[in-house]
C-alpha cells in the first residue's frame, strides 16, 4: 500500500518519491521491514505462546535426545505469516495480481497447518488432522491457485509453458491442444494436466518443508537459502532484459514477487533469531506448510518448477528419505534403508551432534540453490 500511497498518488506532487518505483529498493526495504516485525514481536509471540501453554508434543519414537524440547511453544509460524504477509503489502504493487495470488497461497497453506497445530497441541486429540485430510485441503488450496492463473492465463497475463534446465528452446505445455477444437464446450478441460501439475508441486513443496522441520533452525535456515534464490530467479524472470539475455520466458509482472521473496528472507532470518539451537519457539505446521506452499507457489508463477529440486534441495532430500524408508519398510517385511527418517534423524542416529547436522545441511541448501542459479547461464 506504500508503493500505491508514495508513488502512484504522491509522487507527481513529491519527485524524489520515484525511488518507490525501483523493485530493487523496495524488496531492500520489505526485507528489513520483515525483519524488524519479526524481531520486535517476537518475545511478545513466545511469551503469549507459553500463557497459553502452547507448546510442543514430542513423538516417543523420535530421538530421545528430544525429549527435552516437550513445551517448548509451538505454532510460531503465525509470527513468520505476518513478518511476510505485512511488509508483501506495503511494499508491493497492489495491482498486481501474482502477489495476492502468492497471499492467498501462503495464508491458505498456512490455515491448514494451523488447523493441524492446533487440534494437535490446543485441544491436545491424537495427532492433528489425519493424513488424509491434510492432503485434502492441501489439494484444494493448489487447485484454487491454479484456476486462478488459468484464469489469468484466459488474459495472456501468464503461460502455462514450463522451463526446462539447460534447454533454451524446448518449452512444453502443460495443455491438452485438441480439447477445445474436438468438445468446445468442455475446453476447460484443456488445463487439467496444468491444474494437476501444479497441485502435485505444491503439495509436494509444503511438506517437503514440514518434514524437514524437526531440528532448531534446520528448516528456516534452509527457507533463507531457497527464498534468496527464488529473490534472483523472480528478478531476472521480470526483468526485460535480462531475460531475453538469459534466454528465460518474459514475464514482468512477476518480477513483483521479488518483493515477496525479500520479505520471506527477512521474516526467516527474524524467526531464525529465535528459533536457533537451543531454540525458542517452533514454527509448527502453521509455518512450514505456509513456507512450503509460497515457495512452491512461487516457483510456479515464475515458471521453474523443474527447479525446484535444486531450489529446495535439503527439502526434497527429506521427503524422498521419508518416501523410500516408508516404501521400504512395507515392501521389504520390515527393513530400514535408514536408521531413522527423516535423514536428519538418519545423521543424528549416526552420532552427528543436532548443531553439526544443521549447518551441514545448511551447507548443502546452499550449494543446491548456487547449482540452480547457474542452470540460468548454462543453456
Amino acid at each position: 500500500m506504500l508503493y500505491w500511497l508514495l508513488y502512484e498518488k504522491l509522487f507527481p506532487f513529491f519527485h524524489p518519491f520515484r525511488i518507490f518505483r525501483y523493485l530493487t529498493f523496495r524488496t531492500a526495504f520489505a526485507s528489513g521491514t520483515a525483519l524488524l516485525i519479526a524481531l520486535l514481536i517476537g518475545p511478545y509471540v513466545i511469551q503469549k505462546l507459553r500463557e497459553f501453554q502452547i507448546g510442543q508434543f514430542v513423538r516417543e519414537d523420535g530421538p530421545q535426545s528430544h525429549l527435552k524440547k516437550t513445551g517448548t511453544p509451538t505454532m510460531g509460524g503465525v509470527l513468520i505469516c505476518i513478518a511476510i504477509l505485512l511488509p508483501t503489502v506495503l511494499w508491493s504493487d497492489p495491482a498486481n495480481p501474482f502477489v495476492w495470488i502468492t497471499v492467498f497461497s501462503t495464508l491458505a497453506f498456512g490455515a491448514i497447518g494451523f488447523a493441524d497445530d492446533y487440534i494437535k497441541v490446543v485441544q491436545r486429540r491424537s495427532l492433528g488432522l489425519t493424513a488424509r485430510a491434510k492432503l485434502m485441503w492441501q489439494g484444494l488450496a493448489g487447485a484454487l491457485v491454479a484456476i486462478f492463473l488459468v484464469v489469468l492465463e484466459q488474459f495472456k497475463m501468464f503461460s502455462t509453458r514450463l522451463s526446462v534446465p539447460f534447454v533454451k528452446s524446448w518449452h512444453p505445455d502443460l495443455l491438452w491442444h485438441w480439447w477445445p477444437s474436438t468438445v468446445p464446450h468442455l475446453g476447460f478441460l484443456a488445463f487439467l494436466p496444468f491444474i494437476a501439475f501444479v497441485v502435485f508441486v505444491l503439495m509436494g513443496s509444503s511438506n517437503a518443508v514440514n518434514l524437514t522441520d524437526g531440528l532448531d533452525g534446520l528448516a528456516i535456515g534452509c527457507t533463507i537459502i531457497a527464498a534468496a534464490a527464488l529473490a534472483v530467479l523472480t528478478y531476472v524472470s521480470g526483468h526485460v532484459v535480462f531475460a531475453d539475455y538469459l534466454e528465460l520466458q518474459r514475464m514482468p509482472m512477476v518480477g513483483e514477487l521479488t518483493v515477496f521473496c525479500g520479505s520471506m528472507v527477512g521474516a526467516s532470518i527474524g524467526f531464525l533469531w529465535y528459533n536457533a539451537h537451543p531454540a525458542e519457539i517452533f514454527m509448527g505446521d502453521v509455518g512450514s506448510l505456509a513456507l512450503g506452499g509460497a515457495i512452491g507457489t512461487v516457483a510456479v508463477l515464475i515458471r521453474q518448477e523443474l527447479l525446484l529440486p535444486f531450489i529446495g534441495g535439503v527439502f526434497i532430500l527429506e521427503a524422498v528419505s521419508v518416501i523410500l524408508q516408508v516404501g521400504s519398510y512395507k515392501l521389504r517385511n520390515g527393513k530400514r534403508i535408514f536408521k531413522m527418517a527423516p535423514l536428519h534423524h538418519h545423521f543424528e542416529q549416526l552420532g552427528w551432534s543436532e548443531s553439526k547436522v544443521i549447518v551441514r545441511f545448511w551447507i548443502g541448501a546452499l550449494v543446491f540453490a548456487l547449482f540452480a542459479l547457474t542452470t540460468l547461464k548454462l543453456r
